[in-house]
């Protein structure tokens, strides 16, 4: 879910308020509606895991219809900052995930779960509530496009490395299941942005909710796999990812301050950090490990949309000057 603004819009304007409170409320309630049904209906959806890969597709599609040349030039422009959201990215939060595991004494199937959600790539509504919490939001979409396209090359070897003490890691079909689910959609999204442009502007109003009604229903069909785990492990794996979830919001942000990235440079990096692509981390889990192992991930995709619309609006309303 990307969304492109003029910094007058990001600053001022009736337009970007009616996307925050639209962003804001719908958004997470559509998450936590999609939750609940899982968790209702458990035998209905869970019957729908072989589509999670298809849907994570075309989200990942519409992700590539919103990204232009701009995108590229902005990373090209500021090469540092880019850099140093991705190394935070790919240091942090796979690092929170095994320390948390091991501080907690997670199972084996839970803690390599939580792990490879650390081991995702930016979350893909990351650069929206960016943009909602007045953060610089071109830099978010620099550093969630960029976590995006090297996920590939990352997300497998890290998990290996770090989960891999837990269960056996296949990194190699791993790094297959990323081209196919992530870069390919991504990169033919992009394709069609450039050849049809005119035809895909047309069609901005639409597809933010596309790909929020393909999450939506990823959840459902990730809680409704784990229901059962839910039920049994929920509290501890509730505290595992909100610890995760806000100590990566937390260090994401002071690692902005620390680089001198400025305010509104560090609420982006605060985001990009700290909200992960949880569909992509539990359709490898699912595919990879067991649906146990999906349950961090399934919890993450609720509480992580939850958590960064209230902390966007908490910022939103603090001065972001630099």
């Amino acid at each position: 879910m990307h969304t492109e603004r003029s910094p007058r819009q990001e600053v001022d304007g009736a337009a970007p308020d009616r996307v925050a409170r639209r962003a804001v409320t719908v958004f997470p309630v559509l998450v936590l509606l999609a939750g609940a049904a899982g968790l209702l209906a458990p035998d209905t959806l869970s019957g729908g895991k072989e589509a999670v890969p298809y849907l994570l597709g075309v989200v990942m599609f519409g992700m590539g219809l919103t990204m232009t040349g701009q995108d590229f030039r902005g990373v090209a422009r500021r090469p540092w900052a880019v850099a140093l959201g991705l190394a935070a990215h790919y240091v942090i939060m796979p690092g929170l995930g095994w320390v948390i595991a091991h501080a907690l004494g997670l199972s084996p199937q839970l803690a390599a779960g939580l792990i490879l959600v650390g081991c995702a790539p930016s979350g893909t509504a990351s650069n929206v509530v960016a943009f909602l919490a007045r953060g610089d939001t071109a830099l978010a979409v620099s550093i969630g496009t960029v976590s995006t396209l090297v996920a590939p090359v990352l997300t497998p070897p890290l998990t290996l490395l770090l989960a891999g003490e837990f269960l056996p890691v296949d990194a190699g079909s791993m790094v297959v299941d990323i081209l196919k689910t992530v870069l390919l959609p991504v990169v033919a999204g992009f394709v069609v942005r450039t050849v049809a442009g005119g035809l895909v502007e047309r069609l901005t109003g639409v597809l933010p909710w596309l790909s929020v009604a393909a999450i939506g229903v990823i959840v459902a069909i990730v809680v409704a796999g784990s229901a059962a785990a839910i039920r049994s492990a929920a509290v501890l794996v509730l505290v595992a990812v909100v610890l995760h979830n806000g100590l990566g919001l937390l260090l994401g942000y002071f690692s902005g301050r620390v680089f001198r990235l400025g305010e509104r440079g560090s609420r982006a990096l605060a985001f990009e950090v700290g909200m992960q692509n949880s569909g992509l981390a539990a359709s490898l889990a699912a595919a990879h490990f067991s649906p146990l192992a999906a349950l961090p991930a399934a919890i993450f995709s609720v509480w992580h949309n939850v958590s960064g619309a209230l902390a966007a609006a908490w910022l939103s309303r603090r001065p972001a000057r630099d």
